[in-house]
């Protein structure tokens, strides 16, 4: 007869449930199979069916370990570093990684690319003039990708850069060039056109607000501005009166064509001058320009003003270097295994305009490496993803939050594809654990093949950053695509990364050492309790990735980056036993509680969307109150079949309907609190009372900055009725 018990004992036996212990909590390295009791109930108490099931299930999970343990022995990945102390102090009672032979940071990577400018013609020298620049057609599916070499990219960044100087702007850095554009191969051009003449770029974005694009028109002063919509084109003209240094806008040569006669006549009549991008590039072949000799940039020099938006206040610029970008590369420099060469092809579709994919391609373009763009439309990346076939993917939490639940929602199917699912991440977590990464064992190409050809079925490198990443999805995302998948840390004040995890190693809940540019310390916030000495502070970095400063902001910038250099991040860390940084919270975020305890929101938030019915969480708390309130907005896949098949809620419902239903809020707050309790959350930390909200977080709705933080004034005020209601309730 089959037990239960023995079933559980067998699963653990030979799948490991291993335990890790990450700072105040305990996680579950992978995730243990549903609740079988809970199944049994579902079915009427078909104990002989289960019984069976348990059977055939155990039996099958011992024929997989045969065949798993069976296998030909696979290579080991040799960390850089000993994966049990991977910094070290120095003097000043900062962290270096080990990697680090002497105390000396480093500059660059290589010697003759110690600007962008540099950096851009080392790749077309070392790729023999490969391809460097991908591109496909915007309308239909199905066509290969198109490709401009290094030589073809630097001829038109050339025309491009006379075209600027035939305008009458000047040389060097007191021109401020904008480009208001989403990610394409033109976005390059101009950049690379910038630097020719030691310009400076200053990136536009939609979400950013019109507001704060006249803003930011008016205090950089701006004369030119590169745009792909007419609508943006429009957008600057009906604000021309507020932003006058305004003079020339180009546009995209496919979106200049849709221009109608009023958008004309309203630039001729504010004295702004049209020009369709093809046409300004030939304007680079005027004899009066052409033969200009390029004036490039040094690493002291200024590359770009990266406005962020922050989630209060006006935009700050973020004054950085052509040295400050190359020094962040170096970060690259960690990737022994999976190194980037002229072979390797990036993937573009996270924004230009953020630091962390102008590093990324910066890096590519030093080694010789392609990127390849998409078309613009977030419905057609799963097409250009799989055409392209990239080896390297920088990526955001959200897109890996969207993949993971996708694949549970096919595993919670039956209950052997859960079994299989469950039995497949932990056999695979065991290799992660032996610091073996592949894609080619008998469970990638039976389990995980999907998933991996999702991403084109080449990738071996994959860095997430903006937004902290839960533990289960970047444990799965490991298993899932057999590459190498690294969290990192950092913000636009130092480039983008500040640090980033080693290559393989498998332990989550943390962002890695010190990148190979910068030192990074903790020091004492008292009025939060977080000491140095105790490991655990405020967050500071200092190296030659660290900002000059913000635009026309001395009291700002004073207030971030001390007399000595050292950037204050304003989060809050903590030191791991392994010598790898955790981050705790925003430091202006942490509260206290009437009863006198501290609660870090963003900690408690990262965990309660481990439940499977949580896709976004805002954790609510108040000084005079003794508890928390959260707003939590459900797994639009997850919820409907879930409160049918839990509840016997008819299937039909609006997400609105689920979302009054009082079953179902106690179903996803009884889910959460059982996350939250294995993760280790104390009893004042767990939410009291949750209201389910039917809309996403988005930056259209103001309730997220442009790169996915969540604008807590802004969900405050959007929430605020119900948040008094909840209290009141409480009370």
């Amino acid at each position: 007869m089959f037990n239960l018990a023995n079933f559980n004992k067998s699963y653990d036996d030979f799948f490991g449930e291993k335990q890790y212990e990450l700072g105040q909590y305990e996680l579950a390295y992978w995730p243990r199979i549903a609740d079988i009791s809970d199944w049994n109930e579902q079915n009427n108490g078909n104990t002989s069916l289960l019984y069976s099931i348990g059977a055939a299930a155990t039996i099958g999970a011992m024929g997989l370990w045969w065949v798993w343990s069976s296998r030909p022995s696979a290579k080991k990945m040799v960390p850089l570093v000993d994966p049990e102390s991977q910094t070290r102090e120095l003097p000043d009672g900062s962290r270096v990684c080990k990697y680090l032979k002497t105390d000396a940071l480093m500059r660059f990577t290589h010697a003759d690319a110690k600007t962008i400018y540099e950096g851009v013609r080392r790749g077309a020298h070392v790729s023999k003039n490969g391809p460097m620049l991908g591109f496909r057609n915007r309308q239909r599916d199905g066509e290969p990708y198109e490709w401009l070499s290094y030589g073809d990219a630097l001829h038109r960044s050339a025309l491009l850069a006379r075209a600027i100087r035939s305008l009458g702007l000047s040389v060097g850095q007191q021109c401020f060039v904008g480009i208001f554009v989403k990610n394409r191969l033109e976005w390059v051009l101009v950049e690379q056109a910038v630097y020719a003449f030691n310009n400076v770029l200053v990136p536009l974005y939609e979400t950013l607000g019109a507001d704060a694009s006249v803003y930011i028109v008016n205090q950089a002063n701006i004369e030119l501005v590169f745009c792909d919509t007419v609508a943006k084109v429009d957008g600057l003209l009906e604000r021309k009166s507020a932003c006058p240094s305004l003079k020339y806008i180009v546009l995209m040569a496919s979106a200049y064509d849709e221009l109608t006669e009023s958008t004309r006549d309203i630039a001729a009549q504010h004295g702004v001058k049209l020009f369709s991008f093809d046409n300004f590039e030939r304007m680079g072949l005027h004899d009066e320009v052409a033969s200009l000799s390029d004036v490039p940039p040094s690493p002291d020099d200024l590359a770009t003003i990266c406005y962020t938006s922050g989630t209060t206040g006006v935009p700050k610029g973020v004054l950085l270097t052509h040295g400050n970008i190359i020094a962040d590369c170096t970060a690259l420099g960690y990737f022994k295994n999976t190194q980037l060469n002229h072979n390797d092809v990036m993937f573009s579709f996270l924004p230009l305009a953020h630091m962390f994919e102008r590093v990324m391609q910066t890096a590519v373009y030093c080694e010789g490496g392609s990127v390849g763009f998409f078309r613009g439309d977030i419905r057609l990346l799963a097409d250009d993803i799989k055409t392209l076939r990239p080896t390297v993917l920088p990526v955001v939490p959200r897109v890996l939050n969207r993949i993971y639940d996708k694949v549970l929602v096919e595993a919670n199917k039956s209950v052997f594809t859960r079994l299989l699912f469950d039995a497949a991440v932990g056999l695979k977590t065991r290799e992660l654990n032996n610091w073996i990464v592949r894609n080619n064992s008998l469970l990638d190409q039976i389990v995980f093949k999907k998933v991996r050809e999702g991403l084109g079925g080449r990738v071996k490198l994959m860095i997430t950053g903006s937004a902290p990443l839960s533990e289960t999805v970047l444990t799965f995302m490991r298993c899932a695509t057999g590459a190498v998948v690294c969290e990192g840390y950092g913000q636009t004040e130092c480039v983008a990364a500040a640090t980033i995890t080693i290559e393989g190693d498998p332990v989550p809940g943390h962002v890695g050492v010190p990148v190979p540019c910068c030192a990074v310390k903790l020091i004492d916030v008292p009025e939060l309790n977080y000491f140095a000495t105790h490991g655990a502070g405020e967050v500071c970095v200092k190296g030659p990735n660290v900002f000059r400063g913000y635009y026309k902001m001395a009291e700002q910038t004073a207030e971030t980056l001390d007399t000595d250099g050292w950037l204050h991040t304003g989060d809050i860390g903590r030191w791991t036993e392994q010598g790898t940084l955790k981050i705790v919270d925003r430091k202006k975020h942490i509260f206290k509680l009437a009863q006198g305890e501290y609660v870090a929101p963003e900690k408690i938030e990262l965990i309660y969307m481990r439940s499977k019915f949580v896709a976004q969480c805002f954790v609510h708390g108040e000084s005079l109150k003794t508890c928390l309130v959260a707003v939590v907005v459900p797994d639009f896949d997850v919820l409907p079949e879930a409160a049918k098949k839990q509840l016997g809620i008819e299937a039909g419902k609006t997400m609105e309907e689920l979302c009054r239903n009082k079953q179902v809020k106690a179903m996803v707050m009884e889910d959460i609190h059982e996350v939250g309790k294995k993760a280790g959350l104390f009893s004042f930390e767990q939410a009291k009372d949750i209201h389910l909200y039917a809309e996403l977080f988005t930056v259209e709705n103001d309730l997220l900055t442009p790169t996915m933080k969540s604008k807590r004034p802004q969900l405050k005020a959007h929430f605020k009725d119900e948040l008094c209601k909840m209290y009141e309730q409480l009370d």
